[in-house]
């Protein structure tokens, strides 16, 4: 539960970063003209959510004095697995749905690193649940996006 345990204004930030990648599947209904902008702007949006949410991974253990490589190297690899994909725009690949459709994954799955982190480096009380529903948000909302 998030409710008591996390700041008010940290939970509804949090949640509201949910609202770019909304917008831009809800323009997919309106402005259909406007496609391939949504469809790009929700890639680079979750590549720079999972880019953060490496930093939170590495913060954490840096605060929590974590001396081991294993929380670093987990923390890099959202920021290279959006770089990823991102790399197909560049050359004339497919893009963006496959890519959509493997950040939306990625998104989706990034709580088990919370979780895995959460068991050797103490987080605050409801972190846990709040990344389920920010994740879990973003994920399908990218999903969407994919499907469109």
């Amino acid at each position: 539960m998030i409710a008591p345990a996390l700041p008010r204004p940290l939970v509804w930030l949090g949640l509201a970063g949910l609202l770019p990648q909304a917008l831009c599947l809800a323009s997919l209904a309106v402005a259909p003209s406007w496609q391939w902008v949504a469809l790009a702007a929700g890639c680079f949006y979750a590549a720079i959510i999972l880019s953060f949410l490496g930093g939170l991974w590495w913060m954490a253990g840096l605060l929590s004095g974590e001396r081991r490589a294993w929380v670093y190297g987990l923390a890099v690899v959202p920021s290279l697995a959006g770089w990823a994909a991102l790399l197909p725009w560049l050359v004339g690949w497919p893009w963006p749905g496959p890519s959509l459709l493997a950040l939306g994954l990625i998104l989706l799955a990034s709580p088990l690193a919370d979780a895995v982190i959460a068991r050797r480096i103490a987080m605050p009380a409801g972190w846990l649940g709040l990344r389920v529903m920010m994740a879990l948000g973003l994920g399908l909302l990218t999903l969407g996006l994919a499907m469109g």
